[in-house]
């Protein structure tokens, strides 16, 4: 409870020194996007205590500091582009160069001789 309150209150700090600035503020972003995956975003943001705007607004401030995508772009599966592809590969390998059975038993025969 203590580290989620920690949490909340560091955010809310670095959005103060991000947003500080709101007379530079001309500029509107409209952007189309999935109903339910705004408003399931929109429920996260808020137990973090934050909004759709502003999570938006520190996003591109972030991508300005790091001069790339702040955080690691994952697949459907939760792993990282290379870790897929390292995955593929080893399966690709495993399927032509591996081992295969004609029944459990005879891979269970072979497992036990090892």
């Amino acid at each position: 409870m203590l580290l989620r309150l920690l949490d909340n209150v560091i955010t809310l700090y670095i959005l103060k020194v991000l947003l500080n600035n709101h007379n530079n503020m001309n500029s509107t972003l409209s952007i189309r996007i999935d109903k339910k995956l705004k408003e399931d975003t929109s429920k996260e943001l808020k137990k973090m205590g934050l909004d759709v705007s502003s999570s938006v607004k520190m996003f591109f401030k972030q991508i300005l500091n790091t001069k790339s995508i702040p955080f690691r772009i994952r697949t459907e599966n939760g792993f990282t582009i290379e870790q897929e592809e390292e995955m593929i590969r080893e399966t690709n390998w495993a399927l032509k160069h591996g081992k295969s059975y004609d029944s459990a038993e005879k891979l269970f025969d072979d497992i036990l001789k090892n």
